[in-house]
Formats: structure tokens, C-alpha cells, sequence
């Protein structure tokens, strides 16, 4: 199994609901660090999982919606927690839709909020057509 991987940084916002978390609960900044992982079993022609010129590119288009934004305000994060697993889903459910996946069978998305936290995501895609 083949896996290709590429990060990015990026700062948003968020405040958490639902529970007593104390200064969570206020609005405050993360330097988030968002990693995708993209795994499948085959190449294509040139020997390329997918090409990492256009992951990087829908990585970087990706990390710009949320960017400097505070994530309860977005339409993704309506009635949810916006915890790290809710984002980690939310991000890796985005990134297939965009990416091209003919030899992709996974997807991963891992975010840390700081050097110590973080959550992931797989998604299993379909077989390609």
C-alpha cells in the first residue's frame, strides 16, 4: 500500500459548546496543523499515487475556508462541538470530494491544535469506476 502525505498550517477560531470546558468555552485562536494522508495500491502511468501538485493545491484552497475564521460560525459546524474529531471528519469528507481518487482506497486527515493534541479521520473511498 502506497501513502503520500502533505501538511499545512493555518490559525482559525473556535469556542466549544454543549459542556463546562472552562477557558475553552471562550473564544480563542489555534495554530492548527493539518496533515492528509492519501493511501491506495496502485500508481498511474508516471508512477504517482495522485499528483501532489494538485493535493497541494486542494489542501491549500481547503485550509483557506478556515482560515482566520472562527469555525461555530461556519455552515459545516451548525449545532456542532467544533472539537477536532468534528473537524478532522468535516475536512476528510471535503477533500474527497475534491480530490481525484482514481487509485486512492483512503483518505486520512489528522489536525493537531498544539504540539500535544490531535485527532484523525479515514475515510474508505469507493472503488474507482
Amino acid at each position: 500500500m502506497y501513502t503520500l502525505a502533505v501538511q499545512r498550517d493555518f490559525v482559525a477560531q473556535h469556542f466549544l459548546i454543549g459542556g463546562d470546558w472552562g477557558p475553552e468555552n471562550r473564544w480563542h485562536s489555534h495554530h492548527y496543523r493539518l496533515e492528509l494522508q492519501l493511501a491506495g495500491p496502485t500508481l498511474d502511468q508516471h508512477g504517482y499515487l495522485v499528483d501532489i501538485v494538485d493535493v497541494e493545491a486542494a489542501l491549500e484552497e481547503l485550509c483557506g475556508d478556515f482560515r482566520d475564521k472562527t469555525l461555530n460560525d461556519l455552515p459545516e459546524f451548525a449545532g456542532l462541538n467544533p472539537s477536532i474529531e468534528h473537524f478532522t471528519r468535516i475536512v476528510a469528507q471535503r477533500l474527497a470530494a475534491r480530490l481525484a481518487t482514481d487509485h486512492l482506497t483512503a483518505l486520512t486527515v489528522r489536525i493537531w491544535e498544539n504540539d500535544i493534541a490531535w485527532a484523525a479521520y479515514r475515510l474508505d473511498l469507493p472503488p474507482a469506476a
